[in-house]
């Protein structure tokens, strides 16, 4: 397929309503502070999200004007001026009797939003086409969700949404010089797991386009993780990039900005507060978690308490098992290209990359991957479920990947599936929660090395946990508790907001599991009479 077929990701979406050109903090001020910190909604992505009904500009003013009169109520001022957006208390209730295959087929054009609804000046991005959410209150694109989303969307044969897919992450890179964490201007600073890599070879692989045809965001994308990293000295670290004291190099989680996440502002202020740290200190680490996908996690913390969190310090497995991946495919792409001296390039910096993933986050003793503290050189004690991610791309010797098997079984393998650690803290992305892309990169990990046994175990959990609670509820989560009661399987637990029903990634990975297991129970499993 020529690159020209697709609509060029270049061009500027036509016809759409453009963002405003600041953040919602940056753009109302007080007024912004105000509404979160008054508790307006119970969400605080609620007020990010809304629309406003006139312009920005001329609603600040209003504000700053009538707020000091005696019966000025915050609530009603807001009603007024912003178009709340509409979340539901539950989401895509299967119709009774219907299976879990189609209830996942007939969700992709539900959670499907296009471009030209995109509310004038609010905070969401424009986009040339259309795009899947993963349902509930994230109503906008999503960078790492939408690689394992695209697994079920291939699976259901919408490859006009894979397409879609495909145009609207290149645009972005082109646009933004990043993939930013979602579609929203208070997403621009961060970014999240680097998976475009990934997500090229499933458009190759399901005929959406040629895997050369990304090469230049591809290098655009890697150009935004490695700014800076050519002046860094020894034990030094500029935004995505540390060099260590023994030359490595290696990449960890960063946000540009050091100030509250706009979306979870008043949960940031409470946090910031429990600390002795400066809370501009606090407020990058919050953000930088919230880059990594694993927002929250222990991973991050020193004694899985929030407040502690020092994400900037950790160099993490997944995400240099991603970009060793993101420089092997430039390198082999460079070089069918005709571009050999930047494949030699890329080669060389995905060696040492795996020479540097060995040396510093392989640790023999724990049998297992595990992030590394650069600031006290040392390796994170706390084996977690991104211990997978090297063998996902290959980065695994046999023996290593024989061991992390036995880790995973051992620490992580629970009665629904994988856990994303052993740590109990209350926050999402600990136990006793499970993932669903958590389970895709292992089941494919260990399928790699021929460890079929604990793969197909793992895969054989988390249906059974998916179908579990699709049968008595009618409905796919976003994250599921692994130890099941008596009574079937149970949404997850913790974190800052409430449990969404949806559920993108959830999907993708459960209806392609369904396809290669036509044999699980799941595939029998049917909707409630009532829901």
């Amino acid at each position: 397929m020529n690159k020209q077929t697709l609509a060029s990701p270049r061009i500027r979406p036509a016809g759409v309503a453009p963002a405003d050109t600041l953040t919602p903090a940056d753009r109302y001020q007080e007024l912004f502070v105000d509404v979160q910190m008054t508790h307006v909604f119970a969400d605080s992505k609620t007020f990010v999200d809304c629309a406003p009904v006139g312009e920005p500009e001329h609603i600040l003013a209003i504000y700053r004007e009538q707020r000091g009169q005696p019966d000025f109520d915050l609530a009603t001022f807001v009603h007024e001026h912003f178009e709340v957006p509409v979340i539901h208390a539950s989401h895509y209730v299967s119709v009774p009797g219907q299976s879990l295959r189609e209830h996942i087929d007939g969700l992709w054009d539900v959670l499907s939003r296009h471009p030209n609804l995109h509310p004038h000046k609010s905070s969401l991005l424009p986009l040339p086409n259309c795009y899947v959410v993963p349902g509930g209150r994230f109503t906008e694109l999503y960078y790492w969700d939408s690689y394992f989303t695209m697994l079920g969307l291939a699976e259901s044969g919408r490859h006009d949404l894979l397409h879609d897919m495909a145009n609207n992450f290149a645009y972005l890179i082109d646009a933004y010089g990043h993939i930013p964490n979602g579609n929203r201007t208070y997403y621009l600073s961060r970014s999240q797991p680097p998976v475009f890599a990934l997500m090229v070879g499933l458009f190759e692989q399901h005929g959406v386009s040629e895997a050369i045809e990304w090469l230049p965001q591809l290098c655009r994308e890697y150009d935004y993780w490695m700014e800076g990293a050519e002046a860094l000295r020894p034990n030094d670290a500029y935004r995505h990039c540390v060099r260590l004291d023994d030359g490595s190099l290696l990449n960890r989680y960063w946000d540009d900005r050091d100030t509250p996440r706009e979306e979870a502002h008043l949960e940031d202020v409470m946090t910031a507060r429990r600390s002795t740290r400066p809370s501009m200190e606090v407020y990058r680490e919050l953000r930088a978690g919230a880059a990594s996908g694993w927002d929250f996690s222990s991973r991050w913390c020193d004694e899985g308490r929030l407040e502690t969190i020092r994400t900037t310090a950790i160099l993490p497995v997944d995400l240099n098992a991603f970009i060793y991946y993101l420089e092997r495919q430039i390198a082999v792409l460079s070089r069918a290209d005709g571009q050999r001296k930047q494949a030699d390039a890329f080669e060389a910096r995905a060696q040492r990359r795996h020479d540097a993933i060995n040396r510093l986050l392989w640790n023999r003793a724990a049998g297992s991957f595990l992030d590394y503290d650069w600031q006290r050189h040392a390796p994170r004690e706390a084996i977690n479920a991104a211990a997978s991610a090297p063998l996902y791309v290959g980065l695994a010797s046999p023996d290593q990947a024989l061991q992390v098997a036995e880790a995973l079984r051992s620490q992580l393998l629970e009665e629904g599936g994988l856990g994303a650690t052993a740590e109990e803290t209350g926050e999402q992305w600990d136990k006793p929660n499970g993932w669903a892309p958590l389970q895709w990169l292992a089941i494919c990990g260990l399928r790699r090395y021929g460890l079929h046994d604990l793969a197909e175990d793992i895969a054989h959990r988390w249906l059974q946990t998916v179908g579990s609670l699709y049968e008595r509820e009618s409905k796919i989560v976003e994250k599921y508790v692994l130890m099941m009661p008596s009574g079937g399987a149970v949404g997850g637990t913790g974190g800052e907001y409430p449990l969404q029903d949806g559920f993108g990634w959830t999907n993708g990975v459960t209806r392609r599991l369904l396809h290669e297991k036509p044999e699980h129970p799941a595939n029998e499993a049917c909707a409630a009479a009532t829901a």
